[in-house]
Formats: structure tokens, sequence, C-alpha cells
């Protein structure tokens, strides 16, 4: 995002508010949203199942009876394919209650309703000591002041919640856990790196799609562990 050009920018921002519009715009009873050969309801005012998860979804590999931490849920899509991977509990947690009720309704949808649970967090506020063997993370790509729940699902406002993600991120993980990450190439790339570093973390990338290569956008998945070091402190 450092090297976009001011136009790319525009289009980009022009872009990104036309989805948080579009989010708004469900009608109360919701919307139904195709998603890797899988449907998903959602309320007004949740993001809806993207391209943007899809590199994660796609890498990230859940072994049987483990634990799941799905930090921004939105719509529930991660945890749920983690349910579907063999994840023995999953924890879903997002700050929008709007989201929130789209996540309860299709982990029920989905059959998941005995292994994944939904809290309303602003991060990890209401984990309180339970460590997990897998965090998942889609946080919002770009530090760009969000001015409502909806837009905070895109744009973080001085990179705090981005931030506060690797600094908190510890606490919740067991010590060999590991991190599934997803970021965009017009989002904070080189920032995440560098917090992910801060953190003790090493980071891998895991895959990536581009599904218009003519406006620049690609999403990333990547993951990360303690480093050696972190390790054995």
């Amino acid at each position: 995002m450092d090297n976009m050009l001011a136009s790319g920018v525009a289009q980009i921002d022009r872009w990104q508010e036309g989805m948080q519009q579009a989010f708004k715009s469900v009608p109360p009873g919701g919307t139904t949203i195709s998603y890797l050969d899988k449907q998903f309801l959602v309320y007004p005012d949740t993001f809806w199942p993207f391209t943007d998860s899809q590199p994660l979804v796609r890498h990230f590999r859940i072994r049987p009876g483990e634990s799941v931490l799905d930090v921004g849920t939105g719509s529930g899509v991660i945890a749920i394919f983690a349910c579907y991977g063999g994840a023995g509990r999953v924890l879903a947690v997002d700050i929008n209650p709007a989201a929130l009720r789209s996540a309860a309704h299709n982990a029920a949808a989905h059959g998941f309703a005995q292994i994944m649970e939904v809290r309303e967090s602003d991060l990890f506020g209401v984990v309180g000591a339970e460590r997990f063997d897998v965090i998942t993370a889609n946080l919002p790509f770009r530090d760009k002041p969000a001015h409502d729940v909806v837009a905070r699902s895109q744009w973080d406002t001085d990179f705090q919640t981005n931030t506060r993600f690797f600094r908190e991120v510890g606490r919740c993980l067991k010590p060999n856990g590991r991190i599934y990450f997803a970021q965009s190439s017009f989002g904070a790339v080189a920032q995440i790196k560098a917090l992910a570093k801060a953190a003790g973390l090493t980071l891998r990338a895991l895959g990536d799609v581009t599904p218009d290569a003519a406006r620049g956008k690609t999403f990333y998945a990547f993951m990360l562990k303690r480093s050696g070091r972190a390790r054995a402190a």
C-alpha cells in the first residue's frame, strides 16, 4: 500500500466504501452468500464471506480435536471451515453484534452449534485464561480511520486493532501453537511483518489469490509461530 499511487488508493477507497454500503443494505432477514461451494447467511452490517479469506481457508490445517480461536469472525466462515477441518472446539469472537448474529446462525446451519461458540469481544477481552492450538484472524487490512462498526471490518484507525492483536496474542496461544493470518497487497503488509517480529513470531507465506489483477488486488495468508527464542523464554 505504501507504494500505491494516489489514484490506486482512491480506487481502493471507492471499492471498499461500496462494499460497506452493500453490507448495510442487506434486507433485515439477511441474504445468502455462496462461498467455496457452501452457503452462508449474513444479516445487515456483517462483512460478507469474500475472496480475502480464501487463501487462509484453503491452506490452513486443523488437526483432529484441536482448539481454535477465530478473532474478528464476521459471518463465521473461517471458524466454520475450522469445524469442517476437524476442530474439537472453536471460539469465534467479534466486536460487531450483527456479525455475531450471522456467525451463530451459520454455525447452527452447518451443524456445528455444539463445537463452535460465539462471543462478543474486542479481540481477546473475553477469552480469559484459555489457550488455543490455533488462532485465526482476518483483521482489517488498512491503516485508515473507521467511522463505524461496518467500516472497522476493513479499516483500522491508527492500526490499533492489529497492533493490539500482536501485542496480546501470545497469552492465548499454546506454546507450540500457530496463527493463520490474512492480509492483502493494498494493506499494511510491512507493518504486519514488523509487528510479528516484535512479538517474537516467525512468519511464513502460505498462499495467495489475485481475483482482479487489473485492479491490483492480491490476498495473502500467512502462518506465524513463536520463534525458538520466544519458546525458550
